[in-house]
């Protein structure tokens, strides 16, 4: 059922007003004044307002915009008995759907009333599939239970609020671009576009085109006007994926906009602006290909105001179980199977595997598995080859005198040295955290 609110200080012509509306199969609410009609606009949910522009507590052109402030999805039709060119204006700009004489456009109002429904239904819509998108990209979503997530997740949480440049960093198929869409959609910019380009799907001819836009005309094909990335980004977040790929005559182009805001459409005279908050990810060591002339160290060093590491999926072994769990439910109701059971030497062959592809890889051999898989019990035998038939060490006794068991005892050694402090662990080592997490679940080490 439809609400719609109407405001009038005249009885008589409320009720009248009242019944028409009602008579369309609409509840109607009424209100002789604007507080009272303001009230109501609190208490209820008001699809559309009918609103009389003279009231004894106010005009209505100016109730219009405190009404579209406090509640943007309400519609406010404005009803006047002396119709003004300056005041339709004016109401217009205050947000107001449309503004109509009384008694000459009364045949107007029904019709008016349908559309003005309309946009408020587009804009219901419009809002509900903002927030799945909010929903899916949360970091509440990110599956994963190791302590190397965990770390990964919180960092990205912390600068999320920032407008600091972030830098992701890791193997291909590690996730960055869930990790860059999370920390926009839990920015202060979620409500603006997140713009997402692949630097090296692209020539650096085209690349150019695609970032900075360009004029009718700029190059043969050029047949019209283009906007680049860059523009579509303004007020939102630009995500630059495998940036190390972008050629280095681009890269001096991208850092004169990071530094100043401004850039220029190839083929065009005129500075543009815009103002965006740029997250890159690459899966190359930036550092070192700066030091070898293959990437400007000034773009580098601008780059890596923040940067994020995420571990590889062989060094999150407790993630892989969650993942493929949450895999094997999402495409067996994207194929409409019945509820599929995962047998546990299905789970110890995943969990044993290196994942050079790492999540992605993850993602694809589970969608495999549901297609082959018969029945409803998910086995190892649905499992790609070289998964079946790796080589299992995790669970042989070690050898005193192997290399592993060497390992595990200096770790042991090092860990109680440092009283159960993993990060300090990790320091004396002189490995990562996330390393040290992975070589405490593979030697069973409390």
């Amino acid at each position: 059922m439809k609400n719609i609110l109407i405001i009038d200080d005249e009885d008589k012509l409320r009720s009248l007003l009242a019944r028409i509306v009602k008579s369309e199969g609409f509840e109607v609410l009424e209100a002789a004044d604007l507080k009272s009609g303001f009230k109501k606009l609190e208490h209820n949910d008001i699809d559309v307002v009918l609103c009389d522009v003279k009231l004894p507590d106010g005009n209505g052109v100016d109730f219009a915009q405190k009404l579209k402030t406090a509640f943007p999805l309400t519609e406010v039709i404005l009803l006047t008995a002396f119709g003004k060119i300056s005041d339709g204006i004016q109401a217009m700009k205050n947000g107001a759907f449309d503004y109509i004489v009384k008694g000459d456009d009364n045949d107007k109002i029904i019709p008016l009333l349908y559309k003005a429904l309309e946009k408020v239904q587009l804009q219901k819509k419009v809002q509900q599939l903002e927030k799945r998108i909010s929903d899916k990209y949360s970091f509440e979503t990110i599956i994963g239970k190791s302590k190397g997530l965990e770390q990964v997740i919180d960092l990205a949480q912390k600068v999320s609020k920032t407008e600091s440049t972030v830098l992701l960093t890791g193997e291909t198929g590690t996730g960055k671009e869930v990790f860059a869409q999370a920390i926009h959609e839990n920015s202060n910019r979620s409500g603006k576009s997140f713009v997402a380009l692949n630097c090296s799907t692209f020539s650096a001819a085209i690349l150019e085109s695609e970032l900075f836009g360009h004029k009718q005309g700029a190059f043969t094909g050029a047949i019209k006007d283009k906007k680049g990335f860059i523009e579509e980004a303004n007020g939102g977040t630009l995500f630059l994926d495998e940036i190390g790929e972008m050629p280095l005559e681009l890269q001096a182009k991208l850092l004169r906009v990071l530094e100043t805001s401004e850039y220029i459409p190839i083929g065009d005279t005129t500075t543009k602006k815009s103002n965006f908050r740029l997250i890159a990810a690459t899966n190359r060591d930036l550092k070192t290909e700066s030091e070898e002339h293959r990437f400007r160290s000034d773009l580098f060093y601008r780059l890596n105001i923040f940067e994020i590491k995420i571990p590889p999926l062989r060094e999150r072994v407790k993630d892989i179980e969650p993942l493929t769990c949450y895999f094997v439910n999402q495409f067996s109701n994207e194929g409409n199977r019945k509820t599929i059971t995962i047998d546990p030497d299905f789970l110890h062959k995943l969990s044993t595997y290196c994942w050079p592809g790492n999540v992605r890889e993850l993602k694809n051999v589970i969608e495999r598995s549901v297609i082959l898989v018969n029945g409803t019990l998910l086995t190892s035998e649905v499992l790609p080859y070289e998964i079946q038939h790796q080589t299992d060490t995790t669970n042989k006794t070690l050898s005193a005198f192997s290399m592993q068991s060497v390992e595990k005892l200096h770790i042991q050694k090092v860990l109680n040295y440092a009283k159960g402090n993993k990060a300090e662990t990790a320091r004396l080592l002189e490995i990562g955290v996330a390393t040290l997490y992975r070589k405490l679940d593979e030697y069973n080490i409390q």
